[in-house]
């Protein structure tokens, strides 16, 4: 049963894969505008005139794509099966993968971290208020997450810019490292990022948090009533045993696959996050592309988010089988 149940979710990943790999393609072109547009809007605006000449040389330079869209899609698919992702029109010295390389480890790091720490701390939490319901622990908690729940984590970031970077100096402005220090692994460089990289995190962690508590907290609420646990209780045995491991580690299952999303969109950053903060991450680098019409760096970011997430997806899935042997059944 449990060779289907898993053969079964491999055929889904294959055919959810393709479908994903086509809208892929289709969206960026199904948007108003070219890269072409772009880049001859600039030059209107700095009082260049603009001819055909100018339209052509521009196509040439960003190596704007011709034909029909079957063979724009065979070569779309060419391109992906040989790991070769084009010239980036925003950064014409860079290719396609080396933009997204080098922005890759910052957003793993800023939101991958601060992703785990919430979704650690928040199902804590959420563990602790669910068990104390009606107490006055379950009102502190709850009520705080509902306090920060309503902010948003780019106005949040904006709050904390102002007030702990501008008016108090104690955090850099902006920007994942200090002007004029060349990225490395040394003590010195680690230490300056991990100083840029403090505020952004606050707001994504504090913000996140409250989804992880309440969805906890509601989990360890409803499995409290099974009989299992009544059960467990009955029989005498201690609370911390009874709330970890009758009650919590059931209630964590729904819990595991938002937390498995969520850590396969955390390659997609923060976008608003990273752009209020100047973060050199994939979230800041997507806005830059969708500005741009960046067409090549737009799919590659696209893909690697939407593969991403169909990869933990399908990781959850598996993951499942062994967390509760009922699914495969």
């Amino acid at each position: 049963m449990r060779y289907r149940y898993v053969r079964r979710k491999v055929v889904l990943f294959v055919i959810t894969l393709w479908a994903a790999l086509t809208l892929n393609f289709l969206l960026p072109r199904l948007m108003p505008g070219s890269p072409v547009d772009a880049a001859l809007g600039k030059l209107a605006a700095a009082g260049v005139t603009i001819t055909n000449a100018e339209r052509t040389a521009i196509e040439m330079q960003l190596g704007v794509p011709h034909g029909s869209l079957i063979t724009q899609y065979w070569q779309y698919l060419t391109g992906i099966a040989h790991f070769n992702f084009g010239v980036s029109y925003s950064f014409p010295n860079e290719t396609v993968a080396q933009a997204i390389g080098s922005a890759a480890p910052w957003t793993l790091v800023l939101v991958g971290s601060t992703t785990i720490f919430a979704f650690i701390i928040g199902t804590l939490l959420g563990v602790y208020a669910g068990w104390r319901r009606g107490k006055a622990a379950d009102s502190v908690i709850t009520v705080g997450a509902t306090f920060f729940a309503g902010f948003p984590p780019f106005w949040l970031g904006l709050l904390a810019l102002y007030w702990l970077s501008f008016k108090l100096g104690w955090f850099p402005i902006k920007g994942g490292y200090s002007p004029g220090v060349t990225p490395s692994l040394s003590l010195s460089f680690l230490a300056d990022a991990f100083d840029h990289s403090i505020l952004p995190a606050l707001a994504l962690a504090i913000t996140s948090l409250s989804g992880w508590v309440f969805g906890m907290r509601n989990n360890m609420i409803n499995t409290l009533g099974e009989d299992y646990v009544t059960f467990a209780e009955a029989n005498g045995l201690r609370t911390r045993t009874v709330a970890l491991l009758y009650a919590a580690r059931n209630a964590l299952l729904p819990n595991v696959t938002a937390f498995g999303l969520s850590l396969g969109a955390v390659v997609g950053g923060a976008v608003l996050v990273e752009g209020v903060f100047g973060y050199p991450g994939l979230g800041n680098l997507l806005y830059i592309a969708v500005s741009n019409h960046d067409y090549p760096l737009m799919q590659a970011l696209f893909l690697v988010i939407t593969v991403s997430m169909l990869v933990a997806i399908f990781i959850v899935d598996l993951l499942y089988v062994r967390l509760d042997p009922r699914v495969g059944q």
